[in-house]
């Protein structure tokens, strides 16, 4: 730990493929949650994932697992749900609540997020950054996820079910939603097979960094964040 980069109040970051390769992608410590350091991380290739007692980490792996949009896998079963279920979606109606249910139900398709993150990533929601997705099922609120958009890449943080399914159909609606507005990437970060069922895949980091430059700076087409396409 002692030996990693320490960031300092600039929003400078160390060049991505100068990081370890065990623990894989760890860049470096320190510095702080702001939006304009999270937004300059993200620009960059590189994320915050770090426990309560532990400083601030940064990360970008290699390889890196992603997908594009229009490769999102609905898979037979999931559409035979999609019909058979009353599910609507929405996004940016529960942001606080679908991070809150991310951070606390520990289940296998979320990621442990410290207080200081929540915090940060409602922050940047409220600067019009990150981006929920809510899935109902009869009126309910059952699964959800959440993440940033920059320029044409969406860069997913963490997903919930609290029913079977529910993560399943936000990430596939999602990504149907992004294809429809010509976003070029989904940032999923680190590969699992959750993931992998879903379409996602792994490029090298070297790779990931390139498409980031060429989309992180393109406007996307005007829209709203309201769901224009549901499942077929």
């Amino acid at each position: 730990m002692s030996q990693l980069p320490w960031l300092d109040h600039t929003l400078n970051f160390p060049n991505p493929n100068s990081a370890l390769e065990e623990p894989d992608g760890l860049l470096a410590a320190g510095g702080d949650l702001s939006v304009e350091r999270i937004v300059a991380a993200y620009r960059a290739g590189i994320f915050p994932w770090f426990s309560d007692d532990q400083p601030i980490l940064w990360w970008s792996p290699n390889p890196r697992c992603v997908l594009k949009p229009e490769q999102a896998y609905t898979s037979k079963s999931l559409r035979k749900h999609i019909r058979k279920a009353n599910i609507t979606l929405s996004f940016d109606s529960q942001f606080e609540i679908v991070i809150h249910h991310c951070a606390r139900l520990g289940s296998d398709e979320g990621t442990w997020i410290t207080p200081e993150m929540e915090e940060a990533y409602i922050q940047l929601h409220h600067e019009g950054i990150a981006h929920s997705v809510e899935v109902w099922e009869d009126g309910e609120l059952t699964g959800g996820l959440y993440g940033l958009a920059i320029g044409r890449c969406f860069f997913g943080e963490s997903m919930f079910s609290l029913k079977p399914n529910s993560s399943k159909v936000a990430f596939t609606s999602l990504c149907k939603q992004l294809h429809q507005w010509n976003y070029a990437l989904v940032d999923c970060q680190v590969e699992n097979p959750h993931l992998v069922s879903l379409g996602a895949t792994t490029l090298d980091r070297t790779d990931f960094l390139s498409i980031l430059k060429e989309n992180v700076d393109l406007s996307p087409e005007p829209h709203l964040w309201v769901f224009t396409r549901q499942h077929d």
